[in-house]
């Protein structure tokens, strides 16, 4: 580690001094320094590869127990050297930009030392920053980014404009190249600053996402500083969201913990509405919010961290008496929640297009799956008559002729990961509630069961658990249906696990089991399509759902 941290500052005193002599060759043109600045580019050069080598080499003999907060910060290192090498390559291409400058007076005129001023600042601080944990000292280095582009555009306005006199094009062009180049150094540090506060807190922020914390934190009536907290992503989501988990490192009450939320305005915003209707809905299964806070098109959200297991946990971890006891508080509660908002009115469905909506991430992933599809009848494997695209606009026509007759407050989302049973309190509680809305309850009734299919999971033991409990619930939902006179139930049931079964292929990376759900899709709309008798009378077969 000692080595690494000597090396890690030689190329911090390099790159700055790097600068220094850019800076000082743009004022004066002195060949002697263009010469100085490129042969110090191959030291810089080495010194970030030794840097490197010794950086996974190290990480490579440290034990993760006990040993996480040396690996974070030597990970921090890397990350800095990195940017701190490319920088003087930006210093090295500023420099070559000079040979087509007819004069050293034709860019005083325009502000670059000021721009320097900040990128010097930054540079000298940053071993200071990094030894001290100094978290605002790192804020300010990431903050240089935000003034250095602010200097590039008034600059960049200004040459445009003498551009447009027709006169010293040449000069202006190239100018414009050195400006660009110093914006671009601003990129590297802000990079640096994310890398130090990584260093201090132990998990990977950028500066938005700081200041969302900063800012939702103090909404939510947190006192003291982002050093009294531990900040830990929880990695996995698909959403677009950062999801991190946000507690104090010495615990003090239900607020010394939560969720942290941030992304799109129109996301964030739309689950923190949902979150309050879902609380008058059903008081208590949705997360409390501690603290909401938008700002520009970015929204940030600190909401009650739930403590339990996800309902796949359960399903694969617990004894089947457990289960048991958690499946039935589930579909009580689900009753209720449907029961308590079933409007009866019509309400059109659109399985077949989101379907459509989502059919260009699955090319990227099985493009095969968007043509035809094999079918496998026992003794031979035949390929489909119908292309996935042909199937698609068909059962969407067919679609438009059966709505669902009522509509409930939907989840939206509902996989068992987003389902939450507190062992202590015997309750359940959904997260993820962004998508929630008035809908046909057959959307989140076809995600739970299609989430239990889709686990890669292939014991025989737990995918009997699987099985049995997603034909439980089928007939839970055929009850429902038919207790309130739901008579094409099973037909757009059939529409909507092959949306789930094809949209799930994009996120399986085994070609036999994606395969699978693609054939379980087109069987299911090809069904659809052949039906000749009245909706009424259309059977799902139950077999679809067993792997």
């Amino acid at each position: 580690m000692r080595n690494i941290l000597a090396n890690f500052k030689f190329l911090a005193i390099e790159t700055e001094n790097q600068i220094k002599l850019t800076r000082g060759l743009l004022s004066d043109f002195n060949l002697e320094v263009l010469e100085k600045i490129g042969a110090k580019d191959d030291y810089i050069d080495n010194l970030k590869t030794t840097v490197e080598n010794a950086c996974f080499s190290t990480i490579a003999t440290l034990k993760p127990a006990g040993n996480q907060d040396a690996i974070t910060r030597i990970r921090a290192i890397h990350i800095m050297c990195i940017n701190l090498e490319r920088i003087a390559d930006f210093c090295v291409n500023i420099t070559r930009q000079t040979r087509f400058l007819s004069s050293s007076e034709c860019i005083q005129k325009y502000d670059y030392k000021t721009m320097f001023n900040v990128i010097q600042r930054s540079i000298s601080t940053i071993m200071k920053v990094f030894d001290a944990n100094d978290l605002n000292g790192a804020l300010q280095i990431c903050k240089a980014e935000f003034e250095l582009d602010r200097l590039w555009e008034d600059s960049f306005k200004i040459i445009l404009e003498d551009l447009k006199k027709g006169q010293s094009v040449t000069d202006l062009i190239t100018i414009i190249f050195i400006f660009r180049y110093l914006e671009r150094i601003g990129d590297s540090i802000l990079n640096i600053g994310e890398a130090l506060i990584f260093a201090i807190m132990g998990d990977r922020i950028k500066i938005r996402q700081f200041e969302a914390l900063e800012k939702t934190l103090s909404e939510s009536g947190f006192e003291g500083t982002l050093n009294d907290i531990d900040f830990a992503s929880i990695w996995g989501s698909r959403s677009g969201c950062r999801v991190s988990k946000v507690s104090r490192k010495k615990p003090s009450g239900f607020k010394a913990q939560g969720i942290f939320k941030e992304g799109k305005t129109e996301k964030i915003k739309k689950e923190h509405q949902n979150i309050c209707r879902w609380e008058t809905i059903h008081p208590g299964l949705a997360p409390r919010v501690f603290g909401y806070y938008e700002k520009y098109d970015t929204a940030s959200m600190l909401v009650e961290f739930l403590s339990g297991c996800t309902l796949d946990q359960i399903l694969l971890t617990e004894e089947p008496e457990n289960i048991n006891n958690v499946l039935f508080i589930f579909e009580q509660t689900v009753m209720d929640i449907w029961e308590k908002t079933l409007k009866p009115v019509e309400i059109q469905t659109d399985y077949m297009a989101q379907l459509n909506k989502r059919l260009n991430a699955i090319k990227r992933v099985y493009p095969e799956f968007c043509r035809t599809v094999k079918k496998n009848t026992g003794s031979a494997d035949i390929r489909s008559k119908y292309t996935t695209q042909s199937l698609i606009i068909s059962c969407q026509q067919i679609e438009k002729s059966i709505p669902a007759p009522f509509s409930v407050f939907i989840h939206g989302d509902f996989n068992t990961n987003n389902i939450v049973y507190n062992h202590e309190e015997e309750k359940i509680n959904y997260i993820d509630l962004h998508r929630s809305k008035d809908a046909d309850y057959v959307q989140d009734a076809s995600v739970f069961l299609v989430s239990n299919f889709r686990m890669p999971v292939f014991e025989a033991e737990f995918r009997e658990r699987l099985s049995r409990t997603t034909l439980y619930f089928l007939n839970v939902f055929r009850t429902f249906a038919k207790d309130n006179n739901d008579t094409t139930f099973e037909a757009r049931m059939a529409l909507a696990l092959a949306r789930s079964f094809f949209t799930s292929t994009r996120f399986e990376l085994q070609y036999e089991f994606a395969g699978q759900m693609c054939q379980r899709a087109h069987m299911l709309m090809e069904k659809v399509l052949n039906h000749k008798d009245k909706w009424e009378n259309f059977t799902l077969p139950d077999s679809i759902l067993i792997y």
